[in-house]
């Protein structure tokens, strides 16, 4: 099938799957995600994604929500893991399935275009080695290990598991003041898909900036990979 015809089938699909949706109902979050899953045909086990607007307004530092969670189902999909740690640690993050593993070594192999640090979903220190992998941070960037992103932790060896198990889950807002963040796969029973929601939503709660006024959990759509969003209902949400 060539592109443009291709591209043709899946809008109609689109199309046809947001036919299935009103907009103007708000569901709660058991019906939402029981909806998405029917809405849920592509080929490949699609990810279920939660956006959640909150009143907040990022721009300003005091209002900033960050941090992470532990999914007790896990999202379902494992990522490649890059650690800066030495000795015992070092062994302990290998232990835990890191991807790879170094100290002055690896800094020297990032610095020198050695490694194809941008495989790596994540980039994981231990607090010690901070000061030098520091100097590395015009290079990462956006994957610079972070302390509020759970990325700097003296337990390397646990985070490198929770992430290698696919139950740990990052969450920033962004400029327009919405968190994105993954809750399963469509294969999850609905029951599994509503328990990592609950941890995510309990998280998000938590982390309500006191600078914020007014409702805080504005709007809520959780969506397939490949379908239309369903809206929960934030008054029931939580």
């Amino acid at each position: 099938m060539r592109k443009q015809d291709r591209t043709k089938t899946v809008g109609k699909r689109y199309q046809g799957l947001a036919k299935q949706v009103n907009h103007e109902h708000l569901l709660t979050p058991q019906e939402a995600l029981a909806k998405v899953k029917t809405l849920a045909g592509a080929k490949f086990d699609e990810t279920v994604d939660i956006a959640v607007n909150l009143g907040v307004d990022p721009r300003h530092g005091d209002q900033m929500v960050r941090g992470v969670t532990t999914l007790p189902h896990g999202t379902g999909k494992g990522r490649k893991v890059m650690v800066f740690a030495r000795g015992d640690r070092a062994a302990a993050a290998e232990q835990a399935g890191a991807d790879l593993v170094g100290a002055e070594d690896l800094i020297e192999q990032v610095q020198k275009g050695q490694v194809d640090w941008k495989q790596y979903d994540l980039i994981l220190a231990t607090p010690d080695m901070m000061a030098l992998v520091g100097r590395l941070g015009a290079t990462f960037k956006q994957k610079m290990p972070n302390p509020k992103a759970g990325t700097v932790s003296p337990n390397i060896g646990q985070a490198v598991s929770d992430i290698k198990k696919a139950t740990r889950v990052e969450y920033r807002v962004e400029k327009a003041g919405i968190v994105h963040a993954p809750l399963g796969k469509a294969s999850f029973p609905v029951e599994q898909l509503q328990d990592n929601y609950n941890a995510l939503m309990d998280a998000l709660v938590k982390a309500k900036p006191s600078a914020s006024k007014g409702r805080y959990l504005q709007k809520i759509a959780v969506s397939t990979t490949m379908g239309p969003s369903v809206r929960i209902d934030p008054l029931r949400a939580h």
